[in-house]
Formats: C-alpha cells, sequence, structure tokens
C-alpha cells in the first residue's frame, strides 16, 4: 500500500539508484556494488565504500567537530576519518577481530564515536553502540544480551567516570589479573580499553590498542573491506519499548546505505541551509544514527556535535507533540510521521502539522520507499475506511531479525514486521491511536492512551500528560491519567475532569487523576516513558495494586 501523490525524485546527484516510487509489494534492492561505490558517497552500498568515497569526494573538508564536552578528538576531516579508523580497523585485527566479530562501545557524540563505528564495520565486525545513560545493572544486561567481545569506553560522559561504572556492574575488573577477562555475568567479553590514569586492572588503555595497528598492515585492511558485502551486519541498535526489555536490533551495510542516500537526498535543503548540521539526537539511537550522522556523512555536510544530547526532549518525555515541537517540525518539513528501530527510522511522513498536534505522529500521507506497508485487524484483513488495525511492514530496509529472538514473535508468517502500531484508516490517510500493548481495555472497550492524552494535553496548565490502565476487580481496567504542569501554573483536576466528560464517551474519561513533577516521570535508557514503572507510581500514590 503506497498512498497516491508520493514524490520519490531526487533531489541531489546519484540518488536514482535508490530514490524511485516503490510498487504496492514490490521489492525494493538496489543494485549490487558498482564501480562508482568507491568513489561517489551516493552510490556507496557498504561503510568501507562510503568511508572511501567521502574521502576522495570531500577531501579534507570538516567532516564533524565537537563543539563540547569530552573527546580525545575535537574536529576531524573526511579524510582524516578514512586515516583514524583505518588505524583502529588495523589495530583491532591486529586483537584477533574480523567478521561477523561483536564490539561493543560506549561514547557521546563526536568524532571518536564516528571514528569508532567507521573502524569496527569497515573491517566486517559488528558496532553495537551502547547508551551512555545506562546505570550499573542496566549495562551488565546489555553486555550479556549482546555478546560483545571487546568494548571501548569513553572514560568521562556527562561528568561520570565509566571506568568506575564498568567496575561496579563487573567487580572482577578491579582485581588484578593478566591476559583476556574470563566474567561470568558477560561471558563472551574478552578486553575492554578506555583511557586516563588509575584504571582497574581489567581495563587495557586505548593507546596500547592503537598500537597494534603496525602488526596489520594497508594491503591486508584493503583486502578485508572488499570482502564486507551490502549483506553483512553493520550494526546492532539497542532499544527497549515501554513494556518491553531491551532488545538488539540488526541491521545490514546495504540497508543502512540506501536509507542514507535517501534520508539525505530529501534533507538537503535544510542540511545546506546552515554552516554545521546539529546532530542532536544520539547516535547510538536510530534518529541519531540514520538522521543525523548517516546523512550528513553520505553528503559532506559539517555534523556539529556536543556531549549533551537532546536526551529528554518534550516530544520524547510525553505520549503528544507539544506545542514547542510543532514550531520546531514546521521549520524543516518534510513532516516525518511514523519510524523506529527496526525500520531505519521514520518510513512515512504527513503532508500537514495541525496546530494543536496529533498524539505522537503527523497524519500519515506517504511511505518511503523500500517498504511494503498494511494496515490491517487481528484477522489480517486490510481494515476499511474509519476502521483501526496495525500497521505491518516489510522490505528491504526493515531489520532482517532481532539479536537471540526468533522472528515468529516479531514476523508474521508472510515476512511482515509487527510495529505494534494502531492506525485509523480515513481514505488514503492514516492517523496514529496508539501502540497495540498500551490499549486499555476498560469495561469491555478499546481505549487508546493516545487519544485520551492528546484531549488533556489541551488543557490549560498541561504540560505532558500519560494514561495508563490499573487492575480493577468490576472494570478489567481503570482508566488513570498523571499531568504535569506547565511551569508556573496550577491544576484544577476537578475543572478537567468536567470538560474531560464533555469532550469524551464515558468509558474514555480517566477515572482518577495524579498531578506529578515532570522529574518523575520514569524513563527507560531508551528515552521512553517506561510505563510499567509509571503504573506502579500510579497505583502506589492511589493506594491500589499495579499488575
Amino acid at each position: 500500500m503506497s498512498p497516491a501523490g508520493d514524490d520519490m525524485s531526487s533531489q541531489t546527484h546519484g540518488t536514482d539508484v535508490v530514490d524511485k516510487a516503490v510498487e504496492p509489494g514490490a521489492e525494493a534492492v538496489p543494485p549490487m556494488s558498482g564501480p562508482g561505490s568507491w568513489t561517489d558517497p551516493v552510490l556507496a552500498r557498504t561503510i568501507p565504500q562510503l568511508i572511501h568515497a567521502a574521502a576522495a569526494t570531500y577531501g579534507d573538508k570538516l567532516a564533524f567537530r565537537l563543539a563540547e564536552g569530552e573527546g580525545e578528538l575535537r574536529e576531524i576531516s573526511f579524510r582524516g576519518l578514512d586515516e583514524r579508523s583505518a588505524e583502529l580497523g588495523r589495530a583491532l585485527l591486529a586483537r584477533g577481530a574480523g567478521k561477523g566479530s561483536r564490539i561493543g562501545f560506549i561514547l557521546t557524540n563526536g568524532p571518536d564515536w564516528v571514528v569508532t563505528y567507521a573502524a569496527i564495520a569497515r573491517i566486517g565486525a559488528v558496532p553495537v553502540p551502547i547508551s551512555t545513560m545506562l546505570r550499573a545493572a542496566e549495562l551488565v544486561r546489555v553486555l550479556r544480551q549482546s555478546d560483545v567481545g571487546g568494548l571501548i569506553v569513553q572514560r568521562r560522559v556527562l561528568g561520570h567516570d565509566m571506568a568506575e561504572r564498568l567496575a561496579e556492574a563487573l567487580p572482577e575488573l578491579a582485581a588484578p589479573g593478566a591476559g583476556d577477562l574470563r566474567l561470568p555475568a558477560a561471558p563472551y567479553l574478552r578486553w575492554i580499553c578506555s583511557s586516563g590514569e588509575g584504571l582497574p586492572p581489567g581495563i587495557g588503555t586505548l593507546s596500547d590498542l592503537r598500537a597494534r595497528a603496525a602488526e596489520v598492515d594497508a594491503a591486508l585492511l584493503a583486502e578485508i573491506e572488499r570482502e564486507v558485502h551490502p549483506t553483512d551486519q553493520a550494526i546492532e541498535i539497542y532499544t527497549s519499548g515501554s513494556m518491553a526489555a531491551p532488545k538488539g536490533v540488526r541491521h545490514l551495510h546495504g540497508p543502512i546505505m540506501f536509507r542514507a542516500q535517501w534520508l539525505s537526498g530529501r534533507m538537503v535543503p535544510s542540511m545546506s541551509a546552515q554552516p554545521e548540521f546539529p546532530l542532536v539526537m544520539p547516535m547510538f539511537w536510530v534518529g541519531g544514527l540514520m538522521m543525523g550522522l548517516m546523512m550528513t556523512w553520505v553528503r559532506g555536510v559539517t555534523g556539529l556535535c556536543t556531549e549533551a544530547t537532546k536526551i529528554n526532549s518534550r516530544h520524547a518525555l510525553g505520549s503528544m507533540l507539544t506545542p514547542e515541537d510543532i514550531a520546531e517540525m514546521l521549520k524543516s518539513p518534510p513532516y516525518w510521521g511514523l519510524g523506529m528501530s527496526e525500520t531505519l527510522a521514520a518510513y512515512s511522513w504527513g503532508d500537514e502539522v495541525r496546530a494543536e498536534g496529533w498524539p505522537l505522529a503527523v497524519p500519515l500521507d506517504h511511505w518511503a520507499p523500500g517498504y511494503d506497508i498494511r494496515v490491517v485487524d487481528e484477522d489480517g484483513r486490510e481494515v476499511a475506511d474509519g476502521e483501526t488495525g496495525e500497521i505491518q511492514v516489510r522490505g528491504y530496509p526493515v531489520t532482517p531479525a532481532l539479536h537471540k529472538i526468533e522472528r515468529a514473535a516479531y514476523f508474521t508468517p508472510d515476512g511482515f514486521f509487527h510495529t505494534g502500531d494502531l492506525c485509523t484508516r480515513d481514505g488514503a490517510r492514516f492517523h496514529f491511536v496508539g501502540r497495540g500493548g498500551d490499549m486499555i481495555k476498560t469495561a469491555g472497550a478499546n481505549v487508546s492512551p493516545a487519544e485520551v492524552e492528546d484531549e488533556l494535553q489541551r488543557m490549560d496548565g498541561v504540560h505532558s500528560a500519560y494514561v495508563v490502565g490499573l487492575p480493577d476487580a468490576e472494570r478489567g481496567q481503570l482508566v488513570v491519567a498523571a499531568l504535569v504542569a506547565r511551569e508556573g501554573m496550577t491544576l484544577d483536576l476537578a475543572v478537567i475532569e468536567q470538560e474531560m466528560r464533555r469532550r469524551l464517551s464515558g468509558y474514555k474519561v480517566p477515572r482518577a487523576y495524579v498531578e506529578i513533577a515532570r522529574e518523575e516521570v520514569p524513563m527507560m535508557h531508551s528515552n521512553k516513558v517506561y510505563r510499567r514503572e509509571l503504573e506502579r507510581l500510579l497505583a502506589e500514590r492511589l493506594g491500589r495494586a499495579a499488575a
């Protein structure tokens, strides 16, 4: 399914390879690498091809600059990115890494992040970027789940000593010893490298690792790069839903380049309008990776980095677009809609943004090339006008698999990925109404939290609204709302209750309201609201039992 009127035409040279309208159900697979793939960034099909092509095309132009924050490298050119990542890549080869080796790294946005990612990917290993926001217990879980064999760590992140955090997570690192690591909590992890003085005995130095580059010559690296194919894994992104544990999302070289070239083609005007394009989202998230790092790299635009990224935006904190979010969106169309880690960022967009906003997404009018989309009911039937169903998506850019999880858990037998996103059909347009797992079943009826949050956030004085369902013997679930007031304003919950009864059907109106401070909103490391924890908080405040 693809709404009519999609204009997939290229905005710059070379993008005709991927910028084609995709017929419903068609497989959008770009051609294999041709002669220009090593010299034209817009034709590259793998990360090593992109590294070489960007260096040849953009040369000494500034590629990434760190404006503020910790980082060994303050800036780097496109040619310097090639040279510096080649050195680290040879060092990793000497350390025993090769195709398929899983190497994690914990770094903030900046040239060091890009160099590390490039070095790992160009030798055919699997880069596993890890959130800088993880605490010790979370870090252990991700290190174990991801099966990383090596780990590169920035010493200080936003004032925190990451070596100390690792030692807290893995106490064995503090014990004297020699040789590779043998840690029951992270059984595949063999080495960790960081920088600075006073490292725990179990953590080596980056300088020692880089010194090993001399053991591998450039000719061998070049041959290894030629054996990195579009079908090889290029990254594993760790993410989590508001109701689920973290999961590793695999993506391949070919799809990443396919998406980077198309996304950047659409964003060329806004990227070119400023001398340095701000990379405001963390690169370890799919948004920061695809709609920041990869777009600027492909088009030769200087990326401006800061250690403190937008990890606490109003948009991420709530289930609704606030007026401030909308004002920001209006500055730079297209108006992106739904997307997720599994789809390599936004796969949909809309033609307009309504002043008062929509839950999470603008109305969906267009689907990006490469995706086959359907919206179906519980029986797998395409929904009719006015009906609601789940968006399911398949195609070249969709993740081929989740790490350690059977495909049947997330994919239909005919290959569609269950997004869990629910939409209502409005002719050729679709409106997002909520997440399937978040729907509340009360008195036999389904309630979309996003719909109720939409109405609540239109109330005077309400900055953010969060709606959950609590267990109830009579109704099955009780609709409950947590409200965050705008700064300097006081909420009159009785007035809000009265107005909600005027605006919504009775079964959708919250049966209880709790006012909370903004800092009390429980967040996951993926910057999503932790709804299970929010349910626990509200149940405690209301003297009820949580699920």
